[in-house]
């Protein structure tokens, strides 16, 4: 696969990630909560993943042939807790902050990799940082914005989010595998799945409105775990973590730019 189709990859990957929030958001104004919603989002992504593999037959290997346990942290630290924290903080403050709580994920996954690999940022590197903090100062209008009304609490979430999501890129990156992408994907989600249920039990599925929660696990599940992890498992080991965390910011935009059509939000 070459190069510029990785990058093609990681961009559809953020991008759902960045149409998430609105939907979760919608979600949540319909009643449901994060301990209904976290649930339901990652059961039907995992889902998801693994009928993209019976349909797939070169996907279908051993998958304890490969770093499995590896894979399996990555899901755990990584995916599940990055949509755990995410989603409480979207119950706390609106989309458009949350996501860019989110996009710190960018310097933080670049100071991983200078950090791992012993080295200073590169030029384009240092520039690309200095831009998001810039931005995000401006973004968030710190000097108008009335600080004592946000949620500290949903900050911090927003910001732990951030810290996830910077350990599944860069992780990502690092393992090497020779399993399918797909069930690489298939073994992360997987194996988050029961940290999941410690935290939420999946009692939530046979409760009040479990037919409507079920179809919000569908959308969300197929735009914050489905697409984005298939597509950064093929993207990032050809392009690495640093490249795809510039990339990632693609989110940005596009969240905010859904919290415009689909929830009225004001940019």
């Amino acid at each position: 696969m070459g190069r510029w189709l990785a990058i093609v990859l990681v961009l559809i990957g953020a991008s759902s990630y960045g149409l998430l929030s609105s939907y979760i958001k919608i979600a949540y104004d319909q009643g449901f909560t994060d301990a209904q919603i976290t649930p339901a989002q990652m059961t039907m992504g995992t889902l998801f993943v693994w009928v993209l593999i019976l349909f797939h037959k070169k996907s279908w290997v051993n998958p304890f042939k490969g770093p499995w346990i590896k894979l399996g942290l990555i899901g755990i630290f990584g995916l599940s807790l990055t949509t755990v924290v995410y989603n409480i903080a979207l119950q706390e403050l609106n989309p458009s902050l949350c996501i860019i709580l989110l996009f710190q994920f960018t310097w933080m996954t670049i100071a991983m990799d200078c950090i791992a690999k012993r080295r200073w940022p590169k030029r384009t590197e240092g520039l690309a940082i200095a831009l998001i903090l810039a931005g995000t100062i401006l973004a968030v209008n710190v000097l108008e914005t009335n600080w004592e009304e946000l949620s500290m609490l949903g900050i911090l979430y927003g910001l732990l989010s951030a810290l996830t999501y910077s350990i599944f890129l860069f992780f990502t990156g690092q393992v090497v595998s020779t399993l399918p992408p797909l069930m690489n994907s298939a073994i992360m989600l997987t194996a988050a799945l029961p940290f999941m249920y410690v935290l939420y039990p999946p009692t939530v599925f046979v409760g009040e409105n479990g037919g409507t929660l079920i179809l919000w696990g569908l959308l969300l599940g197929f735009l914050g775990q489905a697409v984005p992890t298939v597509s950064f498992n093929i993207g990032i080991p050809k392009i690495g973590s640093a490249l795809a965390a510039m990339l990632g910011s693609v989110e940005l935009p596009v969240a905010i730019l859904a919290a415009y059509l689909l929830i009225g939000e004001p940019i």
